[in-house]
């Protein structure tokens, strides 16, 4: 937002400031942006500093002091993730960024950003969120910077930190402190009246009482327990995992003189408030600012996301972390509405690019056990779907069907991925997503071949995904169709050895692929497969192989891709008509999981 916004609005003042790593992009996928339309429909003037020039100290004064709060994020992605690869270099683009290039966010740019806050408008309220706030909201292991760290809260000095999906928490945050004036907020301090709020993170007084209403307080290894025993790290992230999915109780970590408090996760948003959500009139455009295209935006302008959550569970995955397992779906009226208006957008050629979440066929899954059950399990899927997780498939096709008929749709694809092991149980679903779905491409994530190893992932045994494979062939081959399975393949994961990536290339070459992209394994903070990598063990404590210098990486993921490989393009054997298509495919941070 810029002066002229605010002037071409009316405003002479506003409520809340967003600050943002991305580029400003008026799309529901860009969390700034959804969040501000939900908070200017609940009534609040809501400004947004997109990719802030951290350099200049005055550079986020320019709008003025905001009356309620400051929301700031790192963006769509941790900015150590979105400015370092595998192996520690640096990135040469960011596509959250015009013109896609690196640099226009710092490193750990919550920290930054919230410094640039505080020295701007002191005795602000701030508040820190989105995914990198939310993977690091306790002690964690850094793979960047190989060490333990503190919760960003501590580090970044702001006052409450929101993890997961923060339309509730935002929206309570903006409802407190619009009730009170300024002198009680500096009397009692921004800590104190957004206390409680479910899923926050806040630091006291280790000597301060923590009250929960009558919830068990639950304490958490400290953050000096795991430097002194980094094992224990293992104890803490799995307690973080079951706390995200089926968390009743206060959790406390001691830090140093200090004590975090991480409050329930909040309530998912139901249907009808998603439906309202995603009705708000997003332009799907970049601001008019920028003279030079955002690949993201390029990716998913005319995408639509059906659904939040996903049920699969797999260890390495952050996003259960933040959106949840439960999941939570949109109606088919408000679906096919958005895609109808969407057929009206001045820029729209007919082409529905994806309807889908974080895996495509989960759209109205629901848990078939009562309200009061405890679930112990990490995934819905494995080592076997369970029984109370219900989800229909085709319904998910006939609902497909209908936005593929709408007035001015000649295209509709589902890109977000598809989860094999759940497509196999229904064969409607499979054979007409395959006839009609399929834009010549379908993202399946395998990861890898040996059993071994997809247990520590908590991926579906590999006879599920060539049971799949057999049923592409056929239904492709009925079709008439020269369709290609893109799989996601994973190098360097906890307990792969290099003689399970020489089993792995064997597979391919037996197919006839030849692999373009391997993504080789990185330990982002909180998820349990970090825990792995860290501790060298499983869940279970037992010790494990951990590919874990950059040589000992760099050689795992060598055995699939190699300069040569990366050079040409594949020449898969005749007839096979799983084979990988010839070209790169970009691999998306979007995966069926």
């Amino acid at each position: 937002m810029t002066l002229k916004d605010m002037k071409r609005l009316g405003w002479k003042s506003y409520d809340i400031l967003l600050v943002t790593g991305d580029a400003y992009v008026d799309h529901p996928a860009f969390g700034a942006a959804l969040l501000g339309r939900w908070l200017s429909a609940k009534g609040y003037r809501v400004a947004i500093c997109a990719q802030p020039d951290w350099r200049n100290p005055d550079y986020i004064a320019h709008l003025g002091r905001p009356r309620l709060f400051a929301g700031i994020t790192a963006g769509a992605l941790d900015s150590m993730l979105a400015h370092y690869t595998a192996f520690r270099k640096k990135r040469s683009d960011d596509a959250y960024t015009p013109g896609g290039r690196a640099g226009a966010r710092p490193n750990r740019a919550t920290i930054v950003y919230t410094g640039l806050v505080r020295r701007a408008f002191p005795g602000l309220p701030v508040v820190i969120g989105g995914i990198e706030a939310s993977l690091r909201r306790v002690t964690h292991y850094d793979f960047w910077q190989d060490n333990i760290r503190r919760s960003i809260l501590l580090d970044s000095k702001a006052d409450l930190l929101v993890y997961g999906m923060a339309e509730r928490a935002l929206l309570e945050i903006a409802k407190r402190l619009d009730r009170i004036d300024e002198r009680v907020l500096q009397e009692k301090g921004a800590v104190a009246i957004l206390s409680g709020i479910p899923s926050t993170v806040t630091a006291l007084s280790n000597k301060a009482e923590v009250e929960g209403k009558g919830a068990t307080v639950v304490a958490l290894p400290s953050h000096e327990d795991i430097l002194e025993t980094p094992s224990k790290i293992m104890k803490l992230t799995l307690a973080q995992e079951r706390h995200v999915h089926q968390g009743k109780a206060l959790l406390t970590q001691a830090v140093g003189d200090r004590q975090l408090v991480i409050t329930p996760p909040a309530a998912p948003l139901t249907t009808e408030e998603l439906d309202e959500l995603y009705a708000l009139p997003f332009t799907r455009k970049a601001h008019p600012l920028y003279k030079e295209a955002i690949p993201a935006l390029d990716m998913i302008r005319f995408s639509v996301t059906s659904h939040r959550g996903c049920a699969g569970g797999c260890s390495f995955c952050s996003l259960a972390l933040h959106q949840g397992r439960k999941i939570r779906s949109r109606s088919e009226e408000s679906l096919t509405l958005e895609v109808a208006t969407l057929a009206n957008h001045a820029d729209f050629k007919g082409s529905i690019t994806d309807v889908g979440g974080p895996t495509a066929n989960m759209w109205g899954a629901e848990c078939g056990a009562p309200e009061d059950h405890i679930c112990k399990r990490p995934s819905c899927l494995v080592p076997k779907p369970c029984p109370n997780f219900k989800v229909n498939q085709r319904a998910i096709m006939a609902l497909l069907r209908r936005i593929a008929n709408l007035p001015g749709v000649k295209h509709l694809r589902v890109a977000s991925g598809v989860r094999h092991d759940l497509a196999t149980t229904e064969g409607t679903y499979t054979r007409d997503l395959i006839h009609r779905f399929v834009g010549g491409q379908l993202k399946i994530a395998p990861e890898h071949c040996q059993d071994k190893v997809l247990r520590l992932m908590r991926k579906p045994l590999f006879s599920t995904f060539n049971e799949f494979l057999t049923v592409f062939e056929k239904e492709s081959k009925a079709a008439g169709k020269e369709q290609y399975i893109v799989p996601y393949l994973m190098s360097g994961f906890p307990g792969c050895r290099d003689e399970d990536m020489k089993e792995l290339k064997q597979w391919l070459k037996k197919r006839g692929w030849r692999p373009q992209q391997v993504q080789c394994f990185i330990p982002t903070p909180g998820t349990v497969a970090t825990a792995m990598y860290m501790t060298r063990k499983d869940t279970r404590g037992k010790t494990i192989y951990v590919a874990k210098t950059d040589a000992q990486r760099l050689r795992q993921h060598g055995i699939l891709v190699d300069d040569k490989s990366r050079r040409k393009p594949s020449k898969p054997k005749k007839g096979s008509s799983s084979r990988r298509p010839k070209g790169k495919t970009r691999r998306s941070n979007k995966r069926g999981r």
